[in-house]
């Protein structure tokens, strides 16, 4: 028995679809004990878009380390704090003309997600949040009210009030308007739904089974919130930081979110770290009224830094990635006329490739795993092979990545033939 089979928790997931004992990591690419590599089609979730041990980042921690940086420091000002928010505003906010307050919420995504519902809720002075089928938001009682999965929502143990989920883009199969109920729900006085405090969305659902939703769709959500004083809550904490192309998801639609969630990539490093981005006026929060021990990761203030200064200083990274995409997506349509019941969908550089029989995407996923290839699946019934590789990844890589996803798919369905 290993050491992980006897002292760790029964919770553990990943290293049941990837049984190594993995060493080191560099670029695109893991390994394990043994030696042997593996191409990361996975980035640490998300967490990742740079790479492992990106050089470039790297070098910027090494320094700032052997300086004697504060590495530790709650909400106190620091000159790594004052170096990212001055980053961020000139590389991320001001080209793009958004006025947001930076909130430091927590390291994770589910600690941004439950500060935008406290606050959301505190502006407004309402209880009830609109979320959507197959979202996830995370794994705490606040970001679990959200999220669509039965069987993550039942991990609660307790009931998960004062939400109301509704249909996402493409759940209806296109069968009617977009959104007609939810509008006569809010119309209506006597419909039994509260006034929402607020919507939260993702713009991809990774989780959920990389759904997309339309701009069109989500210039009407937007609207519909503007109309009845609803604040928009973007999720963009597995999205953004330009795994759909731009730096925020929301961009293709061109609306102004009232409140958006980071986390993940924005750490640059895989070190945790998570924004809260705010509309000025909504900042109403009392000193310490939302708080938390490692809400001042300076080592990730460094990181993200050289993140942003390294990628982001122009358009030419985004342009990448969308080539990438592109690439990505051409090659999964090809292997998916070959194979029946298989079909794609994506953005940027998250693509998925769904199958009709959800027990195969389990069995391709191991089978890439024998081949020294990490992808996941996603969805409710896992029916999709999610695809997130490093933004950074070589046209070389991602073909090396896809040549082993399309032998792994042939031998699953010539063995389930």
């Amino acid at each position: 028995m290993s050491i992980f089979d006897k002292l760790e928790s029964e919770v553990r997931s990943y290293c049941r679809v990837w049984p190594a004992v993995f060493d080191r990591a560099v670029g695109s690419f893991v390994y394990d004990e043994t030696g042997k590599s593996y191409l990361d089609f996975f980035s640490g979730a998300g967490a990742l878009n740079y790479g492992h041990n990106n050089p470039v980042l790297k070098r910027a921690l090494i320094d700032y380390l052997t300086s004697d940086g504060i590495a530790h420091a709650l909400d106190m000002s620091t000159m790594a704090k004052r170096d990212f928010l001055e980053t961020f505003h000139e590389l991320v906010l001001a080209p793009r003309m958004l006025d947001y307050k930076v909130q430091f919420p927590g390291p994770t995504g589910a600690n941004t997600v439950e500060s935008a519902l406290k606050l959301a809720r505190k502006v407004t002075g309402r209880q009830q949040v609109i979320s959507f089928t197959n979202a996830f938001h995370g794994m705490t009682l606040g970001a679990l009210s959200v999220t669509g999965s039965a069987a993550k929502r039942a991990s609660a143990g307790v009931p998960l009030p004062h939400t109301t989920p509704m249909p996402y883009d493409g759940f209806l199969n296109g069968t009617g308007p977009d959104f007609p109920f939810l509008e006569q729900l809010l119309s209506d006085s006597g419909s039994g739904l509260d006034r929402p405090s607020a919507v939260v969305v993702e713009t991809v659902q990774g989780e959920g089974g990389v759904n997309v939703a339309r701009a069109g769709w989500l210039c009407g959500l937007a609207d519909l919130c503007q109309r009845y004083e609803i604040l928009l809550i973007v999720d963009d904490v597995q999205m953004g930081c330009g795994r759909t192309g731009p730096f925020f998801s929301f961009e293709i639609a061109g609306i102004t979110p009232d409140i958006v969630c980071l986390a993940k990539s924005i750490g640059a490093y895989g070190l945790p770290m998570a924004l809260t981005l705010i509309r000025p006026d909504l900042d109403v929060w009392s000193p310490g009224e939302h708080n938390g021990t490692f809400r001042g990761n300076n080592l990730a203030f460094v990181a993200a830094t050289a993140a942003l200064r390294e990628y982001w200083s122009d358009n030419a990274f985004e342009r990448d990635v969308l080539a990438k995409g592109e690439h990505v997506r051409d090659a999964l349509t090809t292997l998916s006329c070959t194979v029946p019941g298989t079909s794609v969908r994506g953005r940027g550089l998250v693509q998925g490739l769904v199958f009709a029989d959800p027990s195969q995407p389990d069995e391709v996923v191991a089978e890439a795993f024998n081949r020294g290839l990490l992808v996941e699946t996603s969805g409710s019934q896992n029916q999709v092979v999610k695809l997130m590789p490093p933004l950074t990844a070589t046209m070389e890589e991602l073909d090396q990545g896809l040549g082993i996803l399309a032998e792994s798919v042939r031998s699953v369905s010539v063995a389930s033939a």
